[in-house]
């Protein structure tokens, strides 16, 4: 991992525990994906999908993001020059075989996941043991959403993952248009305050650190650090919902500011809801957004 060290720490002093890499790239595929959910925020489809006699190739991951978005995952055991190419060159065949996805997704989780998948941003994420600074800047000029994801196992039973480089396609655009769709949204109900908090809330989410992505859905809006982190609900009369990633029994629940719902439908992702009127609350819900952005 770039720059991280882990220590073992016992009564008579720390021993550091070497990284190192899987002795295959079997073992990393293997590992991830009986853990995406948890790891990655997929659920998984599919392991070595063949695109068929044509395309000739054949997909290590196929699986499903938390916001409904096709997700294609390679894995390198260790630096690979061509891994983003050969990600790129199946995430044209998914985007030209929709159809044939969504069955996928039908069989494995049913119709309503199927009729709800988000071809406006399919992912490609790289879990590989490491990238070179051509492969961080090569994705910045593709116009698709990326995901360069370094691995490293500790000991016998430790995995970390870092985040190398995240892009969204079309993030910027996006960003203008939501501004602008919550302040139309927000005109008939309280005029420029609740779209002065929803852009308050905007500044904040994004502001957290590099690599956050959002992801537009109807019902809501994500922010992305390769999992989700918040969601965003549009504004209502008189409060904007955010839901983030941070476990309701560390905090100290505020009766009208933030709510365990963990147990409770809900659009987006999260099981702490966070209550925001007035920016005063954005202020009070910062210490919240860092925790379930870290988390991520």
């Amino acid at each position: 991992m770039s720059g991280l060290k882990l220590f073992h720490t016992t009564k008579s002093g720390v021993t550091e525990v070497t990284p190192r890499l899987a002795e295959v790239e079997a073992d990393v595929q293997g590992l991830v994906e009986a853990h995406m959910e948890t790891l990655l925020g997929v659920r998984l489809l599919v392991s070595e999908y063949g695109t068929g006699p044509v395309h000739g190739g054949r997909i290590d991951s196929l699986g499903l993001d938390e916001n409904g978005s096709p997700v294609i995952v390679e894995y390198k055991r260790g630096v690979d020059a061509g891994v983003i190419n050969q990600g790129l060159f199946y995430l044209s065949w998914l985007v030209d075989h929709r159809a044939e996805f969504e069955h996928l997704v039908h069989d494995g989780l049913g119709a309503t996941a199927a009729s709800q998948v988000l071809w406006s941003g399919p992912r490609l994420i790289c879990v590989a043991g490491d990238f070179t600074r051509y492969d961080v800047h090569a994705v910045r000029e593709h116009r698709r959403s990326i995901d360069l994801v370094r691995y490293r196992l500790f000991g016998s039973d430790l995995l970390g993952l870092e985040t190398v480089a995240s892009v969204s396609c079309g993030t910027q655009a996006p960003r203008r248009a939501h501004r602008q769709s919550v302040a139309q949204a927000v005109a008939d109900v309280q005029g420029a305050s609740m779209a002065e908090l929803a852009n308050a809330v905007d500044e904040a989410l994004l502001g957290l650190g590099d690599g956050v992505n959002c992801v537009e859905r109807k019902q809501y809006r994500a922010y992305q650090r390769l999992r989700n982190f918040a969601c965003v609900c549009p504004p209502q009369r008189s409060k904007l919902l955010v839901y983030l990633k941070v476990d309701p029994k560390d905090v100290d629940l505020v009766p009208g500011f933030t709510r365990d719902v963990s147990g409770l439908g809900h659009h987006g992702t999260g099981d702490l809801e966070v209550q925001l009127r007035t920016p005063r609350d954005v202020e009070r819900a910062q210490d919240l957004f860092r925790a379930s952005y870290a988390a991520a």
